[in-house]
């Protein structure tokens, strides 16, 4: 009876959380009269609503942007990452606790605290309107250093050791002999990142004006609140199924990982 009533649960939860999802594809089909039914299925079936965001915005060239954003610092991210957690949980040096410390201290603070700073920053090097904007500030992530950190702190000092024998550098022990033995909090990194920054609407709002070199996110908010959608919310929802699906394709491909990696990444010192 105990487990009846937590399946029952579990399910009321998950179709608590997926019910939205299913109706924002099925309300971004429907004509626009149709969409108040609420219902899973479309009504009066129809594309015109994805017809309409292409061609109001350009938002294949938004999509090309946020991609290259988004793997751009993605892959700093880890590189940076695996290097700062590398020698936080294996170099001795002076102060190494209290830098690691600083780190989960900036994991509390709100990304608007900083916004200003940052955006001041950004008007003295001229990197408004451009790429270096959009990438540089998001390159060094602190819950992506605790999550290396930690994952380095379980491996066998023997395999540093026997890497060091072997005539291997520091950066080769940590690109070649660590990191394919923690493949899934890799994968948990790039998840946690991509989704991160796919999803970043504020920050572009900010330091990019130009349409060339606006994200997909900032296009399907300024589109949305802005006018271009003519308070047509079929055309808005569409547009929002569009940002959502390359996320939700990401999550899908590696959750197993995902999964694997945050269960199993508990702090220990």
């Amino acid at each position: 009876m105990m487990k009846l009533l937590q399946y029952t649960l579990l399910i009321l939860a998950a179709l608590s959380f997926i019910y939205p999802f299913i109706w924002m594809i099925s309300a971004s089909l429907s004509s626009e009269l149709g969409i108040g039914s609420l219902t899973l299925l479309p009504v009066d079936l129809t594309l015109r609503n994805y017809t309409t965001v292409f061609e109001r915005i350009p938002l294949g060239h938004a999509f090309i942007n946020s991609l290259l954003v988004a793997l751009v610092t993605t892959g700093l991210v880890l590189i940076l990452g695996a290097m700062v957690g590398y020698a936080l949980a294996r170099l001795r040096f002076r102060g190494r606790n209290l830098i690691f410390y600083l780190l989960i201290f900036t994991m509390t603070l709100p990304f608007q605290i900083t916004l200003i700073p940052n955006y001041i920053t950004m008007v003295k090097l001229g990197w408004v309107d451009t790429y270096f904007a959009l990438i540089v500030p998001f390159v060094m992530n602190s819950l992506a250093v605790l999550l290396f950190r930690q994952a380095f702190a379980g491996l066998p000092q023997a395999l540093i050791d026997a890497a060091r024998i072997d005539g291997c550098g520091e950066l080769r022990i940590i690109f070649q002999i660590l990191l394919p033995n923690i493949i899934p909090t890799v994968l948990t990194v790039i998840i946690l990142t991509f989704m991160g920054l796919w999803n970043e609407a504020l920050w572009p709002l900010i330091v990019i004006r130009d349409e060339s070199t606006m994200t997909m996110p900032q296009m399907v908010t300024l589109f949305s609140v802005g006018g271009r959608a003519d308070a047509q919310l079929g055309v808005k929802l569409a547009a929002a199924v569009m940002l959502a699906l390359p996320i939700l394709i990401v999550y899908l491909f590696f959750q197993k990982h995902f999964i694997r990696s945050m269960a199993s990444s508990g702090l220990k010192d």
